[in-house]
């Protein structure tokens, strides 16, 4: 078994590329400011994944980083938002989509970050 057979991690990918996209159409101040900050987050939700993932033979590790994909799913919400407010993103369904996938993302992050809590065994699959 791979990181990448993880719907998690599949899902944090696509939503990674999917604002990497979006920060090339921002106004260019943005693109070096709110921009960076949003394409770091977002890729920092599946890079997290995948290095706990890597270290899943020990259980603290492997939820360790599973949380700071999870906190790093919320940043990407946080910068979602200031982009909207600020009217740097103004393409409201792009937004709406963007936003309301990250949402489901740290909803199925937190319950597999539950499952791995409530693993009797070392996740080794």
């Amino acid at each position: 078994m791979s990181y990448r057979t993880l719907q998690v991690w599949q899902e944090a990918r696509e939503l990674a590329l999917d604002v990497h996209a979006m920060t090339m159409k921002l106004p260019k101040f943005e693109l070096y400011e709110q921009g960076s900050q949003i394409r770091r987050s977002s890729k920092s939700i599946r890079s997290n994944i995948v290095e706990g993932y890597g270290r899943r033979k020990y259980k603290a590790d492997y939820l360790r980083f599973l949380s700071y994909a999870f906190a790093s799913c919320l940043e990407t919400e946080d910068h979602l938002e200031s982009l909207f407010e600020s009217k740097s993103l103004t393409d409201k369904p792009l937004f709406d989509s963007l936003f309301e996938r990250n949402q489901i993302l740290g909803r199925k992050l937190n319950r597999f970050i539950q499952s791995v809590e409530n693993s009797h065994n070392e996740p080794n699959s």
